[in-house]
């Protein structure tokens, strides 16, 4: 009781803050164990497949590539489970390391049907396989077979050995057939098939008790979220919600390894914070340490807007947590929502003029830098506030900061990123192998 007396709480301003720095979106990561550490605090979160490698890791780690997980994922490190279907080409899925995924992977229930069995049946007598090998077990009509596999997957029954899978249902490859040098080539399997299945239950075998599963996800939502809250696991996908960590917290907060109190203005009285977090949602922020805006994914688990946070009632348009979604964050405030398209700008700036002018250049520089982070070509804006960009106010200091007008609405590119290595006066291997991905594509 004395120690939640000395806690005094702070706005959400100070939330969003804190949350930038604990994911450390600010002070991205470099080098081989970079990775490991990202999917230790996001493991059970769960993710849209799509924004996964597009934003979320980017977001925090230098130079990201795909390979770098599939790695983890054969070497048998890091293992991946469905938690629900988004349509045919996405969905949610969280990451595990494998010491971790028999206390944290959640144990769905099987879903019925011949087919379902059959697959099941052939993943646990042969272990993993591959998709035509599958088929020669299982039979049928192949879309059949490949249908009620990925409704195992987002059960989050069967898993596979890479993300491979993911990645070619967004692309939507069309199977075809070529002839090279006077040899047929076998057709190519539809996309969705990449990769070995297995049964995720063959990597999960061992007694895992109710107290342990329980202590070890308050554990890792700690790990994640810094400053835990009932509202914060609005989009956890937690099972017994809050309710089922509760107890927990109590434990740890009776043994001293957690600190209840009142730390956040506006959110439920039952807050829970690990040692230091506390003191670090409260600090305050100095002149010498204003940062740049961040456009990061509405998904991203440090984004507490539609979560933790409400979404601005002020503002007249849909806003969501949506797969492709970003939000434009600065000193703990969202200064702008773009859309799932990416193509609609909302602004919601500060009444103040001054301050306003300050989020606006906030807010243009953070679509400048974005380009690099998230390697994205260029970025084009046909509405701004449900107005096409000629007719929007702020299309002067767009212009200024790179934007060009043209049919289509304000279009900013990609700076060459050899020209962004030299300016910064390094050029590593790093610079040369991104800049080559670059040209490819």
């Amino acid at each position: 009781a004395k120690l939640r007396a000395e806690v005094e709480p702070v706005s959400m301003a100070h939330l969003t803050r804190f949350l930038i720095d604990w994911h450390e979106l600010h002070a991205r990561r470099r080098g081989e164990h970079a990775l490991r550490d990202v999917i230790d605090q996001l493991q059970g979160a769960p993710i849209p497949a799509s924004t996964l490698e597009s934003d979320i890791l980017p977001s925090r780690i230098i130079d990201y590539g795909a390979s770098q997980l599939d790695q983890l994922c054969s070497g048998g490190e890091v293992l991946w489970q469905g938690v629900r279907s988004a349509g045919p080409k996405d969905g949610r899925i969280a990451l595990f390391t494998s010491a971790m995924a028999p206390l944290l992977a959640r144990t769905p229930e099987p879903l019925e049907g011949e087919r379902y069995d059959a697959i099941r049946a052939a993943l646990a007598q042969r272990g993993a396989l591959f998709f035509r090998d599958l088929m020669a077990s299982v039979g049928g009509f192949q879309d059949d077979v490949l249908s009620a596999l990925w409704d195992l997957v987002w059960n989050g029954e069967v898993s596979n050995d890479t993300l491979a899978p993911l990645r070619s249902l967004r692309r939507n490859v069309r199977p075809h057939s070529k002839r090279r040098r006077g040899r047929t080539l076998r057709p190519r399997l539809p996309p969705g098939t990449e990769g070995r299945w297995w049964l995720l239950a063959s990597r999960l075998e061992g007694e895992v008790s109710g107290t342990e599963r329980a202590l070890a996800t308050a554990q890792q939502l700690l790990e994640r979220h810094g400053v835990l809250t009932r509202e914060s696991l609005g989009h956890e996908s937690l099972k017994g919600g809050f309710s089922l960590v509760y107890p927990v917290l109590k434990e740890l907060e009776g043994s001293g390894r957690v600190r209840r109190g009142y730390f956040v203005d506006g959110l439920g009285a039952t807050q829970f914070a690990l040692p230091g977090a506390e003191d670090d949602v409260r600090r305050e922020l100095n002149v010498d340490e204003v940062r740049p805006a961040l456009v990061i994914a509405a998904t991203d688990p440090a984004n507490p807007f539609g979560a933790a946070a409400p979404w601005p009632s002020s503002v007249d348009a849909h806003f969501e947590r949506a797969p492709g979604a970003r939000v434009v964050i600065w000193q703990g405030e969202l200064i702008a929502f773009l859309s799932r398209s990416g193509k609609s700008l909302s602004t919601c700036f500060s009444e103040d003029a001054a301050t306003s002018r300050q989020q606006l250049s906030a807010l243009v520089a953070a679509c400048d830098a974005s380009l690099e982070r998230l390697t994205l070509s260029a970025m084009v804006i046909e509405q701004i506030d449900g107005q096409v960009p000629a007719a929007s106010p702020y299309l002067e200091v767009f212009l200024e900061g790179g934007f060009r007008l043209s049919g289509q609405g304000l279009i900013l590119r990609s700076k060459p990123l050899e020209d962004s290595a030299h300016a910064r006066g390094r050029y590593t291997l790093q610079d040369r192998i991104a800049a080559r991905r670059h040209r490819q594509r």
